[in-house]
């Protein structure tokens, strides 16, 4: 498997349209599990946006990413983490989980992983209010 080094280019998934970052954190996969991926899918449709508006980063496979090297190189406007805190990003502050966090004139959320919030409705649902206020739904 390729490791981009940092100051590398991000690795990512999706054609970046609308600047979302979306970040998880898949060891076995280059970017996510197919089911993993499918459920992201269907979360992405309910919030009317598609592959084409997001850029997928698995931070397993990008060490060393930090909330700046997104910023910079992908524009990031809304940035989405599933399993992964704000520490991972090296982000200068902690937030819970649904917790839409303004930072840096971006839009910052932190959830349980894809996996995680696929077994658990309550969690789904919480996730969702978010993501309705986020994208205006």
């Amino acid at each position: 498997a390729e490791h981009i080094k940092s100051g590398g280019k991000i690795g990512f998934l999706g054609t970046n349209q609308k600047k979302i970052a979306i970040l998880v954190s898949a060891n076995e996969s280059i970017y996510l599990p197919d089911e993993e991926l499918n459920f992201l899918l269907g979360i992405l449709t309910a919030c009317k946006l598609s592959m084409a508006d997001i850029a997928l980063i698995n931070l397993a496979k990008n060490p060393d990413l930090t909330y700046k090297a997104i910023t910079e190189q992908l524009k990031a406007e809304n940035i989405l983490l599933f399993g992964l805190n704000a520490e991972a990003l090296q982000l200068p502050l902690e937030f819970p989980h649904y917790q839409i966090q303004a930072f840096n004139n971006q839009v910052y959320l932190s959830s349980l992983s894809l996996s995680a919030l696929q077994k658990d409705k309550d969690e789904k649902m919480k996730l969702w209010n978010c993501l309705k206020k986020i994208f205006s739904i």
